[in-house]
């Protein structure tokens, strides 16, 4: 399967799409190898953004969820670059049955902890807009698709969050429209459909 993502994701870009990777909390083992066989560019988290005029960071978001400190505590140990030299000098077999641990865990992990424990920390969102003197974050991970309208330090600001891939996808696009979300399906001959799900306001006191 992950070969075909990545044959998938390389003929998507010889068409001259231009691929990036932001790595999430399920695949902080991916590295230049499998980023150059899938033609895609991995970035730096948070990644800031600036096409048509919008000016945003791109993050995973789980950085946000600091009331969540077990899955922190984990977050920090699975991006140890120690810890994943060791991880990958594994044989194959035994990564994928500590993978399929891990993600046993996390089901179990999220059944227990309440919703608000998961979601996003209203200070760190704060901080996060300070500290990279930004006025839109664009993040997935919760996976409570929307878009908030928040006022940090007098200003306007969004933070638009994406949902999940379960039944139907979710997306951002950005043009000279502005901001929109989209949902995505596929219709019966396996065609994707991409509708509109909600638009991002233009941010008051911006030129």
């Amino acid at each position: 399967m992950e070969r075909e993502v990545a044959e998938a994701l390389a003929r998507l870009a010889a068409h001259g799409v231009d691929i990036r990777f932001i790595c999430g909390n399920r695949d902080f083992l991916v590295g230049e190898d499998y980023c150059r066989l899938a033609g895609m560019q991995a970035l730096d988290e948070p990644w800031r953004l600036n096409e048509y005029g919008v000016d945003a960071i791109l993050m995973h978001g789980d950085t946000l969820c600091t009331d969540d400190v077990a899955y922190q505590r984990f977050r920090r140990k699975a991006r140890d670059p120690d810890w994943q030299r060791r991880m990958l000098s594994y044989p194959v077999w035994m990564r994928k049955s500590l993978a399929r641990l891990a993600r046993w865990r996390s089901k179990l992990h999220t059944g227990r902890t309440g919703q608000v424990i998961m979601d996003v920390n209203d200070e760190a969102v704060a901080e996060c807009f300070c500290a990279h003197d930004v006025r839109r974050i664009i993040h997935g991970h919760t996976h409570r698709r929307a878009i908030h309208d928040l006022e940090i330090d007098k200003r306007h600001c969004q933070r638009i969050v994406l949902g999940d891939w379960h039944d139907e996808g979710s997306a951002v696009r950005i043009d000279n429209d502005g901001i929109a979300m989209l949902t995505v399906t596929r219709d019966p001959e396996n065609r994707v459909e991409l509708r509109l799900y909600e638009t991002a306001a233009p941010l008051a006191g911006q030129n």
